[in-house]
This record gives structure tokens, sequence and C-alpha cells, in this order.
């Protein structure tokens, strides 16, 4: 059967029924645009390093193209490490050329020539700098559909450059420009709405894991253990995230440190990170005395592999969206604790595994739980591989990502 792609004959039929609902839901756009059976996508980002968001672009992306969307990705840089993915897939990509942060006249006006170029219909940015610049887009498109992808669900602004605290007050401002905006969680959405977006034309899409691709596998997970030293018997207790204050590492540290007493549990921390962070989390873990029992791994390319060298993963973060970390390491059939943030307690759906973000000894407490019990913990794995398979797969992403830009496109049309 041939794949469906955004506005087919059936998404036609079912548009009456549809209209009311859409205008109530994401709002009219202002100004029609021609309408085409397959409208024309380009996602917009920074560039495809290695990130939660970055991520889930290219499994969007690579989805909707094998379902016959006509989709593209535009990167303000070129070379990052998620590129190769998208190639192989065949998902046309292309660089602006951005030279660096004061480049922006020059970097606006090619981006402006390729829209033009390769007549896009709508232009989906994600996080929140391509996401203002999907914005000015529309001022020099008027029949651009702009839709914004919101990642975070809650944001420290003392954590960021004076850049960052100077852009993110305009941003919101500019999120009023947007035809619709996309939240990866319910808490996400909230938080939007919360700082100046409007409800009536944000709407929530859940992240999508491929299990196709994150699934369990021991022998993978036993060559990593033996690469970090880390013997069968042992339990291995992993956190998995940037080195960056919203993860917390001092929270899972200080867990880490009041499961001090067992010889048979080690720690490790995956992912790489600003260097004075990375510098005061090493001095704190020597402080409280991990130095023996913890592997700081930096960042992997060999992801199924390290989540199965785990038998917990620890998601200690401060604040979330949808923490894809979790969601894969469900898939690999991993048991989880994680801190009540964001939308992490609803993707696990384990209440006795959710602790209060900050709390240590709530962490430890939870860790241990799952430490003293293996048949429960196998259990708890076994249901998060279903839990994933069931409501937060790639395929449940993409239709539900048509869905939406097939009606913004109708609504916008009519």
């Amino acid at each position: 059967m041939a794949a469906a792609g955004i506005g087919t004959a059936r998404d036609a039929a079912m548009e009456p029924a549809r209209s009311s609902r859409f205008r109530a839901r994401v709002g009219e756009g202002r100004g029609p645009a021609p309408r085409r059976a397959r409208p024309k996508i380009a996602f917009l980002v920074r560039a495809l390093e290695y990130g939660g968001a970055e991520r889930q672009l290219v499994v969007l992306a690579k989805a909707m193209h094998e379902r016959g969307n006509d989709v593209r990705v535009l990167t303000f840089y070129a070379g990052a490490p998620l590129e190769a993915e998208l190639r192989q897939a065949g998902v046309p990509l292309r660089a602006l050329g951005k030279t660096g942060r004061w480049d922006m006249f020059g970097f606006l006006r090619r981006l402006h020539g390729v829209l033009r170029e390769e007549r896009v219909d709508i232009l989906h940015g994600y996080l929140d700098i391509p996401n203002a610049v999907a914005a000015v887009m529309r001022v020099l498109h008027p029949g651009l559909t702009v839709v914004w992808g919101v990642r975070a669900s809650y944001m420290d602004l003392t954590q960021f450059d004076w850049l960052g605290r100077v852009t993110s007050p305009i941003v919101r401002a500019l999120s009023r420009y947007a035809h619709l905006v996309i939240a990866n969680s319910r808490a996400g959405l909230e938080y939007a709405v919360a700082h100046g977006y409007r409800r009536a034309t944000a709407t929530v899409i859940p992240n999508g894991i491929d299990a196709e691709r994150f699934v369990p596998d021991r022998a993978a997970g036993l060559r990593v253990r033996a690469e970090w030293g880390v013997a069968p018997h042992e339990c291995l207790i992993g956190l998995i995230g940037r080195l960056d204050p919203m993860k917390d590492h001092a929270t899972f540290l200080a867990a880490a440190s009041r499961l001090g007493g067992r010889p048979d549990v080690r720690f490790v921390c995956v992912g790489g990170g600003e260097a004075r962070y990375a510098g005061e989390m090493a001095e704190l873990a020597r402080r409280l005395g991990l130095v023996d029992r913890l592997t700081w791994a930096g960042p992997r390319a060999d992801m199924c592999a390290v989540y199965n060298a785990l038998d917990i993963m620890c998601s200690s973060s401060s604040g979330e969206g949808f923490p894809n970390v979790i969601g894969e390491a469900m898939a690999c059939g991993v048991p989880c604790v994680v801190t009540d943030v964001g939308d992490s307690a609803w993707i696990l759906d384990q209440p006795a595994l959710v602790a209060p973000p900050r709390d240590p000894m709530a962490l430890a407490e939870r860790m241990q739980r799952l430490a003293d019990d293996r048949a429960y913990a196998a259990r708890v794995g076994a249901d998060g591989r279903q839990r994933i398979l069931r409501e937060f797969s790639v395929a449940r992403l993409a239709a539900s990502t048509e869905h939406a830009l097939s009606q913004l496109v109708a609504g916008r049309a009519r």
C-alpha cells in the first residue's frame, strides 16, 4: 500500500467534520496559503548534535519521509553527527552556513532564499532560537505556515549566559506569530502557556521512542560493562544525560553515597557537557567517597548497549519536558527511578519509583528497592517496554504530527 502523506483524499473527506473542532483548538492563520496534496515541510534546527530534541527531530523526519511526506531538514551549522542518519534514510538535508553567533543578516538572507527556492509550505522550528527565526520568516513569506516545537517544561535562566537571558523573553513575545505550537509534554504545554504562549494554538504530541533500535540486548550490555570494569554480578546504576545543572548530578551523587554500604553496587554517568560543571561534579564525587565505584563515561554513540549495561537507570533532573532517556531505557527493558519533574512520572507509570526532585534520600530509597529485589526490577523492566510499545511508538508520533499539520494547512486554506 502506498504511503499516505499529509493532505490525502481521506483527510479531505474528513475536513468538514473537523473544521469547527480545529478552529477551536489551533485557530485560523492570517491569510490563506496555496494548498497542495502534500505540502513541503522544512524542519529548522541549530545543528544535529547528540541531544534529546535533535534525536527526536531525526526520528520524526525519517518516519514522515517513510510515510510519503515531502520533508527536509535545514540546519544553521553543518557537520554534526546525527546528519549521517538522515542522509542514510534519504531525507534531504541542507546547511545554511551560519558562521557564528553574530552572523544574522547573511544567515536570514540565505534561509529566505532556500524557503523561496524550495517553495516550503510549513516551517517547523525545533527549540527556541530556530522557533524565533521561523517566526521572522513568516514576515518575509506571508503564505508560510509556521510551527514551533517546544521541548522544555522548566528553565532556570540563572544557568544561562547573558544572551540566553536576553533572548528568552523575545522568544516568548514572538510565540504569537506561530500558527501552531507543538509541545512534547503536558508539563511543557502548561509551562509555555504560563509564560505567554496562546493555549488556543498549542497542542501536545509526546515523543516517539524507536523500539526497534532500543531493544533488550544483554550481550551488548555485558560488553560495555566489561569495558567499564563492572562484574556481571554487580548492580550498576546509571545517570544518562549531559553534564548540566538541570540534570542535577549532585542529587544523583548524594543518593549514590547513601548506598555506600553495599560493595556490590556501582555507578556510572554517561554524557558530555560544560567543563566547569564536570569539574565541580568530579570534586563532589571525590568528597562523597565515590571515586572507586563511579565511572565518568563521557558521551557515547552506542546508546542501546549503554542502556543494556545498566541494572537501574536513574533520572535525577530538577527540570524536564519529555526525557527521552527514560523512554529509551524502558524500551530496553531497564527499570527506572525518576524525579517528579515534567512528564517523567507519567512516562514511567510506576508511582513507587518516583521521587521528589532534589531529595537524595528519597532517590536512594527507590534505587535501593530495585537493587534489593531483582525479580521486582525485572517485572518493572518488562512492563516498561510494553508501555513504550503501546503509548510512545514512532508510528504514533508521526501519525499525530501528520494529523496536526494537515488540520493546520486545511484551516489556513479555508
